[in-house]
């Protein structure tokens, strides 16, 4: 048992000394104390009674206090009596030393001292206190000091985040803030965590292959790309996926923003990117992230106040270094991520740093299916939610956008007290992020409701009729957030645009302010939005995309953001061109769709007036209306071919036989 429990134990189970920056404190404090009482009390000297007598009928005293309660004198000596007092040891006690002297009593005192005023005139002053005690003596003169080092303690608290031994520290102020993510420190994310994001992924599987097997590529000569940049719109999901190539690699994984790298004292934010690379050296092979790499990255020499931006751009030029400078197969990828990949330094993308640029586009249909089935596993749902459909409702939406619609839904059935959320639950949710939160409370008068109600109406009966306008699916004269009316619209999926599916969308939008003109006789600011938005699609088909008759095949807009930074890249007259040329269009499509409103202007009053009496109309009313709508989008193609294709028996030999 002996030799099985001294097996047990470590032979070299010392304690390891290390050293405590709070043994600094305690070695400040007592050097203040001996220095205080070193000053306070070396300058004083004890005599005794038949001394003092004799020292004060020789008028060597300027000041003398009488202690009533402790029976105790203190006295200051002249300066020019300092060797007859204190002797050989007078240089050590200042210029004005002091005595005390144990008195046997404040009476008798005062009868010596009476006596001696009147046979030897002695000049001292003489003054009574009660006294205090020693111990409050000592700690109201050393309570001054005690608050200063105890703010001086807080004070370097605060800046060492909490302790000198910590990352934050002054002393650390040029380490890097990089959060390190490993096998043990985190939940582990992989590519079946991410939906959707198909072609990206299939991107970062290369990086993936080589973090696992590096050898397979190195013994052929080949070199891994030593960063990549993922470049989309919010919310597509840039971290998620390079939370997911670490995952899948199982290295370790620095993640931290490019404001991290940002600080007030200069020289700062290059130390820190030294740091960063060489812990990520140290832990290779392994992933650094940075999100939001623009706000370190930007393009140099564009500010016009070329001091101000000196920190940054010191920053950036070491972090152009380092990413060009550890070796091609160390096994650090760097990943990094932004939305303005149109303002970063061009020799931040050049070969060598940043070797490729992952676009992380808007999910498409069947992407934005996979993620709602993603969010909905967490929720309790019944059979009447369908991811597919919810998927069709909400085009445009990222996956941020499509968890927040998942999340608000749940709010919503729990706020009407349901056991399960329902497909209604969904659709209000996207109403509540779309338009914003209903508000039955707010007064409109019944002029407004009507103004209102043919304003919207205008726009579905537009809609309805147009080849290439957005099919609609909801209409409400309910308020929502800053919008007294709303419309829904079910937009086509579609990778280009032509000149006429535009002109169809001008055409949509102006329909509300053309139909007030035509049916009220009269125009309202409610058509605010409504014109703001065909005025910025009618500029942008002047000066982007050349659609115009008289600057054709013309683009004014630098996609880089680099070349044109003071001045519009056209003269005077152009731009007077393009005012008339965008005046033109809309004016145009506003004499089509009242022409066209005119034309159907008993059906549209019909749907103003069904409107005003339900507030809330959706596709299915206007059928009986307009009939059935002619133009059929792609969108619902492919919804009627799906169907057509669950209508077929699965049996495929009664399938065959039928043919």
């Amino acid at each position: 048992m002996e030799n099985n429990s001294n097996q047990t134990l470590p032979k070299n189970n010392k304690p390891k000394f290390r050293f405590n920056y709070n043994w600094i404190y305690g070695i400040i404090a007592i050097c203040l104390i001996v220095l205080f009482l070193k000053n306070d009390f070396a300058a004083t000297k004890e005599l005794g009674w038949t001394e003092f007598q004799r020292f004060a009928k020789e008028d060597v005293f300027n000041r003398m206090v009488v202690y009533n309660r402790k029976n105790l004198l203190e006295a200051t000596v002249k300066s020019d009596k300092k060797d007859l007092v204190f002797g050989d040891e007078a240089r050590q006690y200042g210029v004005e030393p002091q005595i005390y002297v144990k008195i046997p009593s404040p009476d008798k005192f005062t009868d010596f001292y009476d006596r001696l005023v009147e046979e030897k005139k002695v000049s001292a002053e003489l003054s009574f206190k009660d006294g205090d005690d020693v111990f409050w003596n000592l700690l109201s003169s050393l309570a001054p000091i005690a608050i200063i080092i105890l703010v001086w303690m807080f004070l370097w608290r605060r800046m060492s985040g909490g302790g000198l031994g910590g990352g934050g520290g002054i002393f650390n102020i040029g380490r890097s803030k990089a959060q390190l993510f490993d096998k043990e420190s985190h939940t582990r994310v992989t590519f079946k965590d991410v939906a959707g994001l198909a072609e990206a992924k299939q991107e970062v599987e290369e990086i993936v292959s080589f973090l696992k097997n590096p050898g397979k590529y190195t013994e052929l000569g080949g070199k891994i790309p030593k960063g990549a940049l993922l470049v989309g719109p919010p919310g597509t999901g840039k971290t998620l996926l390079a939370k997911a190539v670490a995952g899948e690699a199982n290295v370790p994984f620095f993640s931290l923003s490019g404001s991290d790298f940002v600080e007030m004292f200069v020289g700062v934010g290059a130390s820190r990117v030294r740091d960063l690379f060489r812990q990520a050296k140290e832990k290779a092979p392994c992933i650094v992230f940075i999100d939001e790499i623009d706000a370190v990255g930007r393009a140099r020499g564009k500010n016009l106040n070329l001091s101000s931006n000196d920190e940054r751009e010191s920053t950036l030029n070491q972090l152009l270094t380092e990413m060009d400078g550890f070796g091609s197969n160390s096994g650090v990828i760097i990943l990094a991520a932004t939305n303005r990949a149109d303002v970063l330094d061009k020799a931040l993308l050049r070969a060598g740093r940043f070797d490729r640029q992952i676009h992380v586009e808007l999910p498409d249909l069947n992407e934005r299916k996979a993620i709602f089935s993603v969010h909905l596993r967490p929720i309790k749902v019944d059979q009447s939610v369908d991811p597919e459909f919810m998927a069709r409702q909400t085009p445009g939406f990222s996956g941020a956008d499509i968890a927040n619609v998942c999340n608000e839904a749940a709010l919503i059935a729990a706020r009407n007290g349901k056991n399960a959320v329902q497909k209604d639950d969904f659709m209000n949710a996207v109403d509540r992020i779309v338009g914003g939160l209903e508000k039955r409370s707010k007064i409109t008068t019944a002029k407004e409701r009507k103004s209102i109600a043919y304003h919207e109406a205008g726009h579905a009966s537009l809609s309805w009729l147009l080849e290439h306008a957005n099919p609609l699916v909801k209409v409400t004269i309910v308020p929502r957030g800053k919008a007294l009316g709303a419309a829904w619209y079910l937009p086509e999926e579609r990778q280009i645009t032509t000149r006429e599916q535009l002109l169809d969308e001008m055409c949509a939008l102006l329909g509300g302010r053309a139909a007030e003109e035509v049916f009220l006789g009269e125009i309202s600011t409610g058509a605010s939005n409504d014109l703001e938005r065909v005025t910025k699609q009618a500029y942008a088909m002047v000066v982007y995309f050349g659609m115009s008759d008289q600057l054709p095949n013309l683009n004014y807009y630098d996609s880089t953001g680099q070349e044109w930074g003071f001045s519009k890249p056209y003269s005077e007259e152009t731009a007077k061109q393009i005012d008339q040329e965008v005046q033109l269009l809309v004016n145009t499509q506003y004499e089509r769709a009242k022409s066209i409103l005119l034309e159907y202007a008993e059906k549209h009053n019909m749907l103003a007036e069904r409107l005003l009496e339900s507030e809330v109309i959706y596709s299915e009313d206007l059928e009986p209306i307009f009939g059935k709508r002619i133009w059929v989008s792609r969108s619902q193609e492919i919804m009627q071919q799906e169907e057509n294709q669950q209508q077929i028996p699965e049996n495929p030999q009664v399938s065959s036989d039928e043919k």
